[in-house]
């Protein structure tokens, strides 16, 4: 069995897909592949092999991937096919006879523009309506006017917190969420379906493009997350790691009653090569340190960070214990917000939900509160989609506030609820670090961490998971392993995922799988530990701070790769 095709075949392969490229950049860099290929350049075979793997895999997370030519990166050949079997399923679903009304939006990435015009042309070819957002805004924009349009779906190009060679095709259905099987596997196959890119119709005009109006209609509604009389004197630094998110944040703090923040200069506007992060992420090292040394140097209540389509929304505060200023853990602003829903009122119905690499502080609040709790897989696919939510988070960084706005997760109105929680705190004498210390005292010290395995392929992950099944783990810092569950066969209620979740006999949790939009093996770690009183308060964290410390040290030996 031939494991990898001949150079005359690859090179035939590449010439043919070639061939249909609508874009001359594209043709152009297969072109210098074939011929160093035909100069006989092994780096390069390995490269044009790499191109040519296979198609860019579709899935729960859309598209993403590198941008360049060939079937697996990202490019104009690979959009063009995925919104042709976007628009097939569509049509195969939708009221017979009626036309798909899909809604585009874009960020500010290399080629975004092009890929989301693109998709419009297919869109309007096939019989379909396109409405293309005026400009690049961020990812809740779009998630927000799939419902407030009546769209039956929405495409949003972007990579969001990936590396700047990187671009992504997120698709939404009609009920604003993202993508869940069997819609993923189904589009996949019309996807596969499409024979060539000539083939499938493209109109050169047609489609709507909407004015401004939609992000006004959108900050008037998230507006409405924050009390109208709650208290709003506060003090942010914000910035939004040149992605797409500065201005649309600024302007809903402003209608929300804020002062505007201040933003930090280098990185407030858009640029695609996000010349001062090695990667733009809230959660990488070093990411938010202007933001942090911005906020050091005049008077500031609250740092705001957004990742750059302004999904995920991370937050930093002047730690009395250290300090100095500190980024919050995504679990607990998860856990901030929670409790704050709950000090405004729930109501019986009100349902609270976390994923399951999720710490279970949140659900210990909304246990408190008479509500219920619900985890779900990990993602906002699943998150978005429970039957009465009010508030929904993940440790990402992730947090929808107002679900009946925006079913996904949404950088922008979270972090106006948060400020509003600053400024009720502020209004107090008290800070964010306080009510975290009431929320341990309470239901115990939830201590997070978290740390990933890179890889090189999926090969890697699933040595790593097949080797950890095969060799269990029985014990984790003198504690021994009380359960092991495989989550490929499904949890409860909770439908087959990758990865491995143990539970130790102090209560400690550890999960492993792999990430679903990078190419990492993700490990998450939490330990609870009591708190007889308030006085007892620091040396409870201080001994799950040390046990958590043992846990990662011993995990990151087990999940080393050779």
């Amino acid at each position: 069995m031939r494991t990898a095709a001949s150079a005359p075949d690859l090179v035939q392969s590449a010439r043919t897909w070639r061939d249909d490229d609508p874009d001359a950049t594209t043709r152009a860099e297969l072109d210098g592949l074939i011929d160093q290929v035909e100069l006989g350049s092994a780096q390069s075979r390995l490269e044009l092999a790499d191109r040519f793997s296979g198609m860019l895999q579709f899935g729960t997370a859309g598209l993403r991937g590198a941008l360049g030519a060939g079937p697996n990166r990202m490019n104009r050949s690979v959009v063009i096919r995925a919104a042709a079997g976007l628009v097939a399923h569509l049509q195969a679903v939708g009221r017979p006879g009626a036309a798909p009304t899909v809604v585009i939006g874009y960020d500010a990435r290399y080629s975004s523009d092009v890929f989301a015009r693109d998709t419009a042309a297919v869109v309007e070819g096939m019989g379909g309506r396109a409405i293309l957002l005026p400009g690049p805004l961020p990812t809740p924009v779009l998630a927000f006017a799939i419902r407030h349009l009546d769209a039956d779906a929405g495409v949003m190009v972007t990579a969001s917190h990936n590396p700047p060679e990187d671009n992504g095709y997120k698709v939404y259905l009609g009920d604003g969420s993202q993508i869940v099987p069997p819609s993923d596997r189904e589009i996949a196959a019309r996807i596969a379906a499409v024979p060539s890119v000539a083939s499938v119709p493209r109109a050169t005009e047609g489609w709507r493009t909407l004015d401004d109006s939609i992000v006004e209609d959108y900050i008037s509604a998230i507006v409405t997350v924050v009390a109208p009389d709650s208290p709003r004197e506060l003090s942010c630094v914000h910035t939004s790691l040149h992605g797409v998110g500065h201005t649309t944040l600024a302007t809903a703090f402003v209608r929300a009653g804020f002062r505007p923040p201040t933003p930090v200069g280098a990185q407030a506007l858009p640029d695609p090569d996000f010349p001062t992060v090695r990667f733009p992420n809230p959660e990488e090292p070093g990411a938010i340190d202007l933001a942090l040394e911005l906020a050091r140097s005049e008077a500031c209540d609250l740092v705001i960070a957004n990742d750059p389509d302004a999904d995920r929304c991370a937050a930093a505060v002047l730690d009395p214990a250290l300090g100095d200023w500190r980024m919050l853990r995504g679990d607990e602003v998860g856990a901030l917000l929670g409790a704050h829903l709950v000090n405004r009122g729930v109501e019986p119905g009100d349902v609270f939900a976390s994923s399951i690499v999720s710490s279970r502080l949140l659900g210990a609040i909304a246990a408190a509160a008479g509500i219920r709790h619900e985890e779900t897989l990990t993602g906002f696919k699943w998150i978005s989609r429970v039957e009465g939510l009010r508030y929904g988070y993940e440790e990402a960084l992730g947090y929808c506030v107002a679900p009946h706005l925006v079913r996904d997760k949404d950088g922008v109105s979270a972090a106006l609820l948060l400020a509003e929680l600053a400024a009720t705190l502020k209004s107090q004498g008290r800070g964010l670090t306080d009510l975290l210390d009431d929320l341990a005292v309470a239901h115990g010290v939830h201590a997070t961490d978290s740390f990933s395995v890179r890889v090189s392929d999926l090969a890697q992950s699933e040595l790593l998971l097949r080797r950890l099944r095969e060799a269990p783990v029985t014990s984790l810092a003198a504690r021994d392993v009380a359960r092991m569950d495989d989550l490929s066969l499904g949890l409860g209620a909770l439908p087959p995922t990758e990865g491995l979740r143990y539970h130790l006999d102090d209560a400690s949790r550890i999960i492993v799988r792999p990430s679903g939009t990078e190419p990492k093996v993700k490990i998450y770690l939490e330990v609870i530990e009591p708190v007889p009183d308030r006085a007892g308060l620091r040396e409870a964290q201080a001994a799950a701070a040390g046990r958590l410390a043992t846990i990662r040290s011993e995990l990151e030996q087990l999940t080393a790769l050779p």
